[in-house]
């Protein structure tokens, strides 16, 4: 087994995460319901949202307390994942 390379993130600590898609009136929905399967805790009132200059993708903002690596790994996989989302920063 390799070992993971040690995280220069200490945790537990509050990490944003912006996520982008299509803008949908569904999508800061979608969002927040990935990031709360992964952090039960999470306040979307912290989510912030900003449409592109055409108006055709959205890009929202979460900012999530995590835990492990491991957490932040699953959220951003599962996210990347999703048919809605075109990319996770």
């Amino acid at each position: 087994m390799s070992e993971q390379p040690e995280s220069l993130i200490e945790y537990p600590c509050d990490f944003p995460i912006k996520v982008m898609g299509m803008a949908s009136d569904d999508f800061a929905g979608i969002v927040c319901h990935l990031v709360r399967a992964h952090a039960p805790d999470f306040d979307s009132t912290s989510i912030s949202t900003r449409a592109s200059a055409g108006g055709k993708y959205l890009s929202v903002t979460c900012t999530v307390r995590v835990v492990s690596r491991d957490q932040l790994d699953n959220l951003y996989r599962d996210l990347s994942t999703h048919p809605a989302v075109a990319m996770v920063l």
